[in-house]
This record gives structure tokens, sequence and C-alpha cells, in this order.
């Protein structure tokens, strides 16, 4: 059992994905935190949630689009916890690298993801904005370059896609759980 969860910052992909690994009981994974841990090992400073949107995670993200080791590193890492099973990925790249998994994706606008950062982090609306502009443009380029798909764009690898605009978590959790049960879980 495999499942990857995807959307960009903001949607909600990690909360859910939490949620779903304790009720499924599966092992949790981050793409995102193997990254933090990653940058923490090459001297960066952790400053806890909202590390990403950071002017470190910003510096971070910046070297990462020059060396993609770190991605290359987290993304091996990934796939060989995949073909073991029994995991749930909050990943970009797993939807796309990993063949038998079911894969869901969250879709939010980008105002609503700012919105929600905003809120998460302490930052203005605009601040939130603006910097989930930045990462993402970086981030596709990124992903682009290494393994030709467009996130955020590209949705031939999913399972099931769902607005998460006018959603709060509890229903975003209440609904994959719904999919998940009649479809993943069906006995």
């Amino acid at each position: 059992m495999v499942i990857c969860i995807g959307g960009m910052a903001g949607s909600g992909k990690s909360t859910v994905t939490r949620r779903l690994a304790e009720k499924y009981k599966l092992k949790y994974l981050s793409g995102g935190d193997a990254l933090k841990a990653l940058a923490v090992e090459e001297g960066y400073k952790f400053l806890g949630p909202g590390w990403w949107e950071s002017s470190e995670g910003m510096r971070f993200l910046a070297e990462r689009e020059k060396n993609h080791r770190f991605d290359e590193a987290v993304d091996r890492k990934l796939l060989q916890m995949a073909r073991k099973g029994e995991v749930i990925f909050d990943s970009w790249t797993m939807p796309w690298l990993f063949e038998g998994a079911f894969k869901v994706w969250l879709e939010a606008s980008p105002e609503k993801r700012a919105e929600r950062l905003a809120e998460r982090d302490g930052l203005t609306f605009e601040e939130a904005l603006n910097v989930l502009r930045r990462k993402e443009k970086q981030t596709k380029a990124i992903y682009k370059e290494l393994y030709g798909f467009n996130l955020g764009e590209d949705f031939a690898p999913f399972n099931f896609i769902l607005d998460t605009n006018s959603l709060e978590s509890d229903q975003v959790f209440k609904i994959v759980c719904m999919v998940l049960d009649n479809v993943v879980f069906k006995s």
C-alpha cells in the first residue's frame, strides 16, 4: 500500500497526510521534511513552521536550483521507502516517480493558499502571496529540469483531484477518507 498526496504549499497536503497516516496506520513521509533535514545537515538554521517561506528556506531553495543533489538524494530515499510499502507520502515528486501508488492532488488557488500561509506563519497576505509565487516558480523549474514534469499543471498521474478552496481541513480529511475507503481499502 502506497498513497501519495500532492498539492502546492497551502493546499492542505501535509495536514491531511499526517491524519491519514494515523487513521490507516501507514508510515508518514514528507519530501519537504526530508529536504529540510538535509538543509540542516548543510548548516542551514531551521526556524520552525513556515521555514520554507523564510529567508533561510529561500536561500536553500536557491542552492537547490544550482545543484539538484539534494532533491535527487531525497527522491532516491523516498523511492526506496515506497518500494517497501505501507507508506503515505506528502510529496511533490513521488506522484510522478513512483508507479504503484494511489495518488491524490489537493488543488487550491494561489490566493487561498497565501491566506492559509499568512495565518499559519504570521505573514501579511501580500508577503505570503509573494513568497509563494517566488518559491513555486523556482521549485517548478527544478522539477521540470530534473524530471520533465510540470508541477501544479500536469495532473496525469493522479487518481483523484480535490478542490480545497472552500473546504476546512476536517472536510478535506473526510472526503479523502471516503475516497480511500471506497477505492483503495474496499473489502
